[in-house]
């Protein structure tokens, strides 16, 4: 049985997104599958994240975040900002 390690209840979702990976970089399109107070799970195709980056939801809202694991093309974040 997995413990569930969560601060925060997370709300399922299926969102359209961006993630940006730096200063002036292009942002790229993603999709958030649930989301919570302190952090997101996200689906994206892309061989490298970095440790840190800017997710930008569809409300143009723009949260900074740190990237906590990853599976395949799925990965989850803690909110940083």
């Amino acid at each position: 049985m997995l413990v569930n390690r969560r601060k925060t209840e997370r709300q399922q979702c299926r969102r359209v997104a961006k993630i940006q990976f730096g200063t002036g970089s292009l942002p790229r399109d993603c999709m958030v599958t649930d989301v919570s107070q302190g952090g997101v799970k996200i689906v994206a195709e892309y061989p490298e994240i970095p440790s840190e980056f800017t997710i930008i939801l569809s409300t143009g809202h723009a949260r900074q975040c740190r990237l906590a694991w990853r599976i395949g093309c799925e990965f989850g974040a803690e909110f940083i900002d």
